[in-house]
């Protein structure tokens, strides 16, 4: 296997240096590929916060962008494990998506689906990212606070 099948992998950042909206996206996708037990942790969070309706909307679209992404995707996206404090590269370029979506910036969260999935997908991605997204938002609303953290972590994995 060479190195640049593993580039999508390779740490460009930390987690803690993303927004919550950002964030949360790379936690969910990591939790969603970990386990079936990890998805009932995703449905819960989705349920406490958004309430069963909202919370099954927002799940419904996460899923089928899960499934987009994995059906039509360039290639495979790479993760880290749930725990891991890194941040690689397509989780940055998933967290970006997702964070120009929840935004409202529907040009910019097309042309980044477009490096995720085949073009005629992109569209379709775009619009569940948007709701998704727009789920993390209101889901930072209703979390509790906690000061932000400014510690370098000096592991990378």
């Amino acid at each position: 296997m060479s190195d640049t099948a593993n580039r999508g992998g390779a740490p460009v950042g930390y987690l803690s240096e993303l927004a919550p909206v950002e964030a949360g996206a790379v936690l969910y996708l990591r939790l969603w590929c970990e386990s079936a037990e990890a998805r009932s942790q995703v449905w819960n969070d989705f349920a406490r916060h958004l309430g069963p309706a909202q919370g099954r909307h927002a799940l419904g679209s996460f899923e089928t962008l899960c499934d987009l992404c994995a059906r039509h995707g360039r290639r495979p996206l790479m993760r880290h494990h749930v725990t891991c404090k890194c941040l690689g590269a397509d989780e940055s370029c998933f967290a970006t998506f997702i964070g120009y979506a929840s935004e409202g910036l529907r040009e910019d969260a097309l042309q980044m689906a477009m490096t995720l999935v085949r073009p005629d997908m992109a569209t379709v991605l775009a619009g569940l990212a948007e709701d998704f997204g727009l789920a993390l938002r209101r889901m930072t609303i209703t979390a509790p606070k906690t000061p932000p953290t400014t510690t370098r972590h000096q592991t990378l994995h």
